[in-house]
């Protein structure tokens, strides 16, 4: 018993000293260090921590236009979750599994499909700039100077196996195998849903725009329109938002009926008909501000590869911070 003591004692005395001696060696060491490599130093592993939480767990952004008005107004700041739908592996680059995929009516951000990206070493700088100063500065810029779209930040107001329409202004959805049409208004009181939509369009005008898309069909087959389309045009060139959707519809459908024979306007107006197919793997993204908004219905669905996060909270402005819904 009196050797297994000893030897016990023995080995606590080394370690004892063994660690004395280590804290004095780095008590010197950091006692000798220049100022100015201790403070390098402590903004490296800053910057590693700021990165590794940007790229994986949660990103800061801010919203740079008013599509998603009256949600999120232009220069809100928020926070937004990236380890839901699987973050990037390297900015830009393999993007690893998350623990579910994005859900109707989520406020998702996503790679804007009509990005050009810049040479690989360039884009990950631009990235990694951008993430450290938690958004405040972004060196991807064109020719004039303006901060390039990369990222856009949308509704999820469609899912995969959706057709999606716009009658008279406003948005409908058809899931798979469904029969009937849901607006998007029956959808939200349906499921108890308070997100507001906002239109710039008066819903008196929306006639005005499809008869206007009639005159200009009719014109372009050189028959005369009649009076009350011509007063439409007036009406409408006077409005300050035109409905791109009512005008493309009313034109659309002008010409098939003028030549049901044509396989163009033929097939323009039955997608008019029934609307956008969403394909497995992908969703429907549009903004809440649906007269001044660029987005799915201009450049079609979007992958859900390229869904990088959901919109969290807002931490900016100080009178509107909260959850985003």
């Amino acid at each position: 018993m009196s050797n297994w003591y000893h030897t016990l004692q023995t080995q606590t005395e080394r370690f004892l000293t063994w660690r004395h001696a280590r804290k004095e060696r780095l008590k010197r060491k950091q006692a000798g260090k220049n100022t100015v490599l201790s403070w390098i130093e402590s903004f490296l592993w800053a910057a590693v921590v700021v990165l590794f939480l940007n790229q994986f767990l949660i990103q800061a952004y801010v919203i740079p236009s008013g599509s998603m008005i009256p949600t999120l107004q232009i220069g809100d700041r928020i926070f937004v979750n990236k380890a839901v739908f699987g973050p990037e592996l390297i900015p830009g680059y393999g993007k690893l599994p998350g623990y579910r995929s994005p859900q109707r009516d989520e406020i998702i951000i996503f790679e804007n499909p009509s990005y050009v990206s810049r040479p690989p070493a360039v884009e990950v700088f631009h990235r990694l700039v951008f993430m450290l100063t938690l958004s405040l500065v972004n060196l991807d810029r064109d020719e004039f100077g303006r901060p390039r779209e990369q990222f856009l930040i949308k509704r999820a107001a469609g899912y995969e196996g959706d057709r999606i329409r716009v009658r008279d202004g406003q948005h409908e959805f058809r899931s798979r195998g469904e029969a009937e049409w849901m607006s998007e208004a029956d959808h939200r009181a349906l499921h108890g849903l308070e997100y507001p939509v906002q239109r710039l369009v008066e819903a008196s005008s929306m006639r005005d725009f499809a008869d206007a898309g009639r005159a200009r069909a009719l014109a372009d087959i050189g028959v005369a329109a009649p009076r009350e389309l011509r007063d439409a045009v007036n009406r409408a060139a006077r409005a300050q938002v035109t409905d791109r959707f009512a005008l493309t519809e009313g034109y659309n459908r002008t010409r098939y009926q003028v030549a049901p024979n044509s396989g163009r306007f033929e097939r323009l107006h039955h997608e008019g008909e029934t609307g956008w197919y969403v394909p497995d793997g992908h969703l429907f993204g549009m903004g809440d501000n649906r007269d001044n908004s660029r987005d799915a219905r201009d450049f079609g669905p979007v992958p859900l590869d390229a869904v990088l996060g959901r919109a969290m909270v807002r931490y900016w402005p100080a009178g509107r911070i909260g959850a985003i819904q």
